[in-house]
Parts: structure tokens; C-alpha cells; sequence
């Protein structure tokens, strides 16, 4: 049995980051598809002042109230967007984290997540606010 991977990792014109990478559909994508599924490693929150002093502070996400989780496979790799074509659902019990189109993905768009969860949510990310409050002090 052939294995076709739907998505791969390329190059983004969309990150300034030092790897500058993002999710690229392969093929065509149906909105509604599930793209990915990424296993994830959660840790109480208590924990998280130990990771934001490390370069994983950029990629873990909200996982439930009292935790935080780093998302393996490409799970850390999408690229944010506040007009996303992709979205995600946690899966507390299988603890992974499940990416599907929102909208149809064209073979070799960049696929899109919007960082808040919400698709509709327009609230700064977190690491704009640090950006922004670093600039008025």
C-alpha cells in the first residue's frame, strides 16, 4: 500500500522566524478534511515559566484549563493567520491534536491556523502583546 502524504514542510514567505517553514498542502484538500493529526505532550501550567525561557515558548499551545502541551509531527509548524483555512480540535482522550480544513486547500497553499483556536477569534496573539508592551516601557 502507497502512503501519500498531503502536506509537507516548506519554506514561508509568511514567518521571519530563524527556520521560516510552514505546512504546505501536496494535493487538494477538502474543507472538512483532516490534514493532520499530531500527538502532544501536556504539562501543567505550573510547569510553563521553565519553557518560556526556551525557544518551545513559540510552539506550545493552550491545552485545557490547568495545562499547556508541545504538539508533535507538524502540529508546531502551521503558521498563524486570522483568515485561516485550516482549524483544530484537541482530543483530550487520545491526547492529540486534530487539524482539518476549514475551507478547500489548493495543492501547494500554505495551510493556516489562526493561533487564538477560534477561527473568528481576532484577539492579538500572545506574543504581539509582549511585543507591543516591551515597545511602551
Amino acid at each position: 500500500m502507497k502512503v501519500i502524504n498531503i502536506i509537507e514542510i516548506k519554506t514561508s514567505p509568511l514567518s521571519d522566524g530563524e527556520f521560516n517553514r510552514g505546512v504546505f498542502a501536496t494535493v487538494d484538500i477538502a474543507k472538512g478534511e483532516l490534514i493532520h493529526e499530531a500527538p502532544v505532550i501536556p504539562y501543567p501550567n505550573v510547569e510553563h515559566m521553565l519553557i518560556e525561557h526556551t525557544v518551545l515558548s513559540d510552539y506550545v499551545f493552550e491545552y485545557g484549563k490547568n495545562h499547556s502541551a508541545i504538539v508533535l509531527g507538524y502540529g508546531m509548524l502551521f503558521n498563524h493567520s486570522y483568515t485561516p483555512n485550516a482549524t483544530y480540535d484537541i482530543h483530550f482522550e487520545s491526547h492529540t491534536f486534530k487539524f482539518y480544513a476549514y475551507t478547500d486547500i489548493k495543492a501547494g497553499e500554505e495551510i493556516l491556523i489562526n493561533y487564538n483556536g477560534d477561527v473568528d477569534d481576532k484577539e492579538p496573539l500572545w506574543f504581539d502583546k509582549e511585543k507591543e508592551e516591551k515597545e511602551n516601557t
